[in-house]
């Protein structure tokens, strides 16, 4: 039916080769590819002058784009994938029609390895093979550095909030009032374009910090940062340094360990419920706040945001700990486009530590051909995110430097020069000198004094009055005196902390005059809504709409002058 080379029966020495190298995989992938040379060659023209057949063309096609590219431990030939033995897959090909004097051979199903003890390989992160991750305790310059930043956080959080100023509480958000008290200031709605330029502040900022320093916001200030190591210090407390958690999780129940268990989460719960309370007292006053929730009177609304931020700094802080800053911080993603080579981050100096190798206290480790890295994993076992810093930069790195810091001490011990792992660029690492001033970073700081620049004269400018004037429905009237009048509502507020004066004017309008009081009184924060008349003096008035201008001066204070513009409607005469 077809011209080509058919196939030809296989010889005993051929058979007994075969059989020889069955149990490996590259004897079964030459096996099958041999097999499948010995298909017709016409296999593709005799697909095509008779399509009714579509075995040797699926067996052509299948051996000349799959075979040649695929390994056999494909879900095709692996038992556990289904049981395919090799009769099946050349019943599949085609081939056992043939002839049934090609031998089956039964792939036998691979004994599970048993699990390895070698460290991950790099760029896979320990905290997803090895579960969680035991940290061990150290100490150093950056881990001062570190408890300093963490301080100064833990002071401006907790601190700021229980002062008080003239008479209330120093920082408070008030949302039903839409206030912001922050000390001597108070910010409205209208002052959010204030909020939003201290915003790009923050973010020029933090790339500056980024592409000078690398992530060390995240290691000294960053509060998922801060609030871990205030959880791991109290899992130290009561369970112990990194060998004696990993003994108790490891060991029996027993009333020691269920003693030492509930004492940590119950100082997880007392941490995370006075940082819910604190929060919370940012947007309602704490005093009161606390006062009801431990006499039990505490309204449903504010008791749910208590036990959800409770709920969350525990969930956060206690066991996502480094999850939230390798899968969840957007920082982490979008840091590797803002590095470049003269970024300082911590590194692992490589030329000097290979070979790595234990070694005697004394000894000279160019003789044995290694370099000053002792392998003593002190910089993995310290790492909050579980990482090997002599990897390479990996994502997970949050640059807090605790290797750092284990790594000198060792450094001290044997007594090597300090500083294989440390705060580094890459063009450093390289044998080059490291640029401080580059455009980038040049870039970030001019904007960054830019804004800061133009908020401190926005937030100086600041009216600390505000005057909204709107002009009643009705289109005018004739008072007893035959004037044209038009009715106002002026709505006033004192953004000052004091209690203020003012008096209502209108300027540049002659032919125009206000009825009624022009002085007015306010407290400190009052906003008060209240209506005025305007009448045209003029004897004949001019038809249609006439812009007016209004002003609010300050009687106490003249600095404080605000103004708002209407019209003024007059009938055709």
């Amino acid at each position: 039916m077809f011209t080509g080379t058919h196939y030809r029966p296989r010889t005993d020495s051929e058979t007994a080769a075969d059989s020889a190298e069955k149990n490996t995989s590259d004897g079964r992938r030459r096996r099958i590819r041999a097999a499948c040379d010995r298909l017709p060659r016409g296999a593709y023209l005799y697909c095509r002058r008779s399509p009714g057949n579509p075995r040797q063309c699926w067996a052509a096609a299948f051996r000349r784009h799959l075979i040649r590219f695929f390994p056999l431990d494909l879900p095709l030939f692996r038992p556990s994938a289904g049981s395919y033995s090799r009769n099946r897959l050349s019943s599949l090909m085609g081939l056992r029609k043939m002839s049934e004097r090609i031998p089956a051979i039964q792939v036998e199903p691979a004994v599970p390895a048993a699990p390895s003890k070698q460290p991950p390989a790099p760029g896979k992160l320990p905290s997803a093979v090895n579960g969680p991750i035991y940290t061990r305790s150290f100490t150093g310059l950056f881990r001062n550095f570190r408890r300093l930043g963490g301080g100064l956080l833990f002071l401006l959080f907790f601190g700021t909030l229980w002062l008080n100023w003239n008479g209330r509480q120093a920082v408070l958000w008030d949302l039903p009032e839409r206030k912001f008290y922050i000390f001597g200031a108070t910010f409205w709605p209208q002052d959010f374009i204030l909020l939003s330029a201290l915003l790009i502040i923050a973010a020029f900022g933090l790339f500056f910090i980024t592409v000078f320093a690398g992530r060390v916001w995240c290691g000294y200030t960053c509060p998922q940062s801060v609030w871990t190591w205030v959880f791991m210090w109290c899992e130290k407390v009561t369970e112990g340094d990194r060998n004696a958690r990993i003994k108790l999780d490891q060991g029996p129940a027993s009333a020691a360990k269920l003693l030492r268990k509930t004492a940590k989460h119950a100082l997880w719960l007392g941490v995370s419920l006075v940082t819910a309370i604190t929060f919370i007292g940012y947007f309602t006053p704490v005093r009161p706040l606390v006062a009801d929730l431990f006499s039990f009177q505490l309204d449903l609304e504010s008791l749910f945001w208590v036990l959800f931020f409770t709920a969350a700094t525990y969930v956060n802080a206690g066991w996502l700990r480094e999850q939230v800053c390798i899968h969840m911080c957007p920082y982490s993603r979008f840091q590797s486009v803002m590095f470049d080579k003269d970024t300082l981050i911590v590194s692992y100096d490589a030329a000097r530590g290979e070979s790595r190798g234990a070694r005697k206290k004394g000894s000279d480790p160019r003789a044995q051909g290694l370099g000053d890295c002792i392998d003593c994993q002190q910089c993995v076992q310290v790492c909050p995110t579980g990482i090997d810093i002599r990897d390479g930069l990996q994502i997970a790195c949050i640059g807090c430097a605790a290797c750092v810091d284990a790594c000198d001490s060792i450094m001290d011990k044997m007594g090597y020069e300090r500083g294989l792992v440390r705060y580094t660029s890459e063009r450093a690492l390289e044998g080059g000198q490291t640029r401080f001033l580059r455009p980038r970073l040049v870039g970030y700081a001019a904007v960054m004094l830019a804004m800061i620049g133009a908020f401190v004269v926005a937030l100086d400018a600041r009216p600390l009055a505000s005057l909204d004037v709107t002009r009643d429905r009705g289109l005018f009237r004739e008072n007893a005196a035959g004037q044209i009048e038009n009715i106002y509502t002026l709505k006033v507020i004192n953004k000052t902390q004091q209690p203020q004066r003012y008096r209502l004017q209108l300027d540049d309008a002659p032919e125009f005059r206000l009825q009624g009081e022009h002085t007015l009184s306010l407290k400190p924060g009052e906003i008060l809504d209240f209506p005025v008349s305007v009448a045209s003096t003029a004897e004949r008035a001019r038809a249609g709409s006439q812009p007016l201008a209004f002003s609010l001066r300050g009687i106490d204070d003249p600095s404080l002058a605000v103004g708002s513009t209407s019209t003024f409607v007059s009938p055709a005469r």
